[in-house]
């Protein structure tokens, strides 16, 4: 790793890449469809940088909470966004999320998190905010270390559109809720998806008022992982990833 890529008030940490040409990957699709896991492992395979831009949703939210800041009051949640000191580790093989030096990695997870996120991730001043911050990161690292694969719910159409390759992960409503259940709950019971049910669900439906996540735009490839195992998705975004940059060196 190298040190801080300073970005405003926002630090990013990223990656030593290898790759000699820069490309930018960016990874859309909904809940439990995969997405932070495949990015990761997508990022290692070739050497770039990673971002987790719904990690910083979920910072701002776990800063306004800690800060007794109301979720509601959408242009204080919106000035806390573009104040706080959020760094981003981009580390594809240990990615880290800290504020004011605390390491919040852990804390962004917790379910009081995942039912709060969303009036967070709907506040389109915020949006406005980290979509700023996001393209700077994304700049930085195609500049200076190699590029970066970036996962989000609006990354390949707001974001990123002049992403080099994009690619929409999605996976059918039983996939994706067995996925979430066994990360939440080390268990795909009925019991386990019936307590996923509501947050995957209504975070998809809170988040499709603002950024259509559920159809691939025009030029976004769609990466169906239904039937898939892990191993056999991450191989199906390199496909994409070779298929768009054939004429790269890897």
């Amino acid at each position: 790793m190298v040190g801080p890529l300073r970005v405003d008030r926002l630090s990013t940490v990223c990656c030593v890449s290898s790759t000699p040409a820069p490309v930018v990957v960016a990874i859309d699709g909904p809940s439990g469809s995969g997405k932070s896991s495949v990015s990761k492992a997508v990022a290692r395979e070739l050497g770039l940088a990673y971002l987790d831009t719904g990690a910083m949703y979920r910072a701002v939210t776990w800063w306004c909470l800690d800060q007794g800041i109301d979720l509601g009051d959408r242009s204080a949640v919106a000035s806390a966004a573009e104040s706080m000191p959020l760094q981003i580790g981009l580390d594809p093989a240990a990615p880290t999320v800290e504020v004011a030096g605390q390491d919040i990695g852990m804390a962004i997870r917790e379910p009081r998190i995942a039912a709060a996120v969303s009036a967070v991730a709907t506040n389109l001043d915020v949006r406005e905010v980290l979509r700023h911050r996001q393209r700077e990161i994304i700049a930085g690292c195609r500049r200076t270390h190699g590029g970066v694969v970036a996962e989000g719910r609006d990354i390949t159409t707001v974001v990123a559109p002049d992403a080099d390759v994009r690619v929409l992960l999605t996976a059918s409503p039983a996939a994706r809720l067995a996925r979430r259940a066994r990360d939440d709950h080390g268990e795909a019971t009925a019991a386990a998806i019936q307590a996923t049910h509501d947050l995957v669900v209504g975070r998809d439906a809170a988040d499709s008022t603002v950024v259509d996540f559920t159809a691939p735009a025009e030029g976004v490839t769609l990466v169906d992982t239904s039937d898939l195992g892990f191993e056999d998705s991450v191989a199906a975004v390199l496909a994409v990833v070779a298929a768009s940059t054939s004429n790269r060196p890897w």
